[in-house]
């Protein structure tokens, strides 16, 4: 009896010990199953962190068409405007990224980007002579720099200028122009560098200068803008071209950019936005990438 007792008794057991187990198993397999879940979750929201971006544009508020302060209308980022701006709002409206533009001094532009405080440069920037100094997009817009008088200051040539003064902003394509140009360079009187082209025309117009070297846009501008006569010299003093900049390394960004930057180019998207420009001084066969 005591034998069958203990046979009962064990097999009991066994039975006992294998239920447990079972249900051991079933409590933990779920806990498996949250754990990827979680660990998935964690990864979809990295990779959505990592592939976000802020585009903070540097930019000359005083350098229309490409970035100006906005008088009338409707401002493309607060109360500035600009073919420039409008292109990147647009570029990261349909990327997803967010877009802030920080107007900067221009003589300042590299330090800025440096610390972080803008990403890249937009805004009517000379990739010309400068390919090896930042990472850069394609160039998109053909640009000359122009000399400007006062219409009846018997200047008709460059060769005119001599022993004149000729103002250009610091720190500007127009001051490297001046300076490559030899022959201009060691014929002019003097080159004065100003902070930004509204102080070079209201010096033109009251005659402390004789000339103003400018980007063709920003020189056609100024003439529409400004009350006097003036006029643009025939010859250019330089050619070069338009591009987004961005700090030395930072190829992520700049291929991301260019990238859509074409695609614009190609669904007429870019040409959309220059002819609402045109009027401001832009000039729409100046687009290469829409050629």
């Amino acid at each position: 009896m005591k034998k069958v007792l203990a046979l009962v008794l064990a097999v009991t057991m066994l039975f006992m010990a294998f239920a447990f187990a079972g249900c051991g198993k079933n409590e933990t397999e779920p806990q498996a199953t949250d754990a990827a879940t979680d660990a998935a979750t964690t990864a979809a929201e990295g990779e959505t962190k990592a592939t976000a971006q802020k585009l903070i544009v540097g930019f000359d508020a005083e350098f229309p068409p490409f970035g100006f302060v906005c008088t009338d209308g409707d401002p493309v980022f607060d109360k500035y405007d600009g073919f420039d701006l409008a292109m990147a709002k647009e570029l990261c409206k349909r990327l997803g990224w967010e877009f802030e533009a920080v107007a900067i001094d221009w003589d300042t532009k590299d330090a800025e980007l440096k610390t972080g405080s803008i990403n890249c440069i937009w805004n009517g920037f000379t990739y010309t002579g400068r390919e090896n100094d930042y990472e850069w997009s394609e160039p998109y817009y053909d640009n000359n720099i122009v000399a400007v008088v006062k219409a009846d200051s018997g200047i008709k040539s460059l060769a005119d200028l001599a022993g004149k003064s000729i103002m250009a902003q610091a720190a500007s394509s127009a001051v490297e122009a001046i300076d490559a140009n030899e022959k201009l360079k060691a014929s002019v009187g003097e080159v004065v560098e100003l902070a930004d082209y509204n102080t070079g025309f209201m010096e033109l117009n009251q005659g402390s200068v004789d000339a103003v070297a400018a980007d063709l846009g920003v020189a056609t501008f100024q003439i529409a803008n400004n009350s006097g006569e003036y006029v643009i010299l025939d010859e250019p003093i330089s050619s070069e071209q338009y591009a987004v900049g961005f700090l030395k390394g930072n190829t992520e960004m700049r291929n991301a950019v260019n990238a859509e930057l074409l695609k614009m180019a190609e669904d007429g998207t870019m040409m959309d936005i220059a002819k609402t420009y045109e009027k401001d001084g832009l000039t729409l066969a100046a687009l290469r990438l829409c050629k």
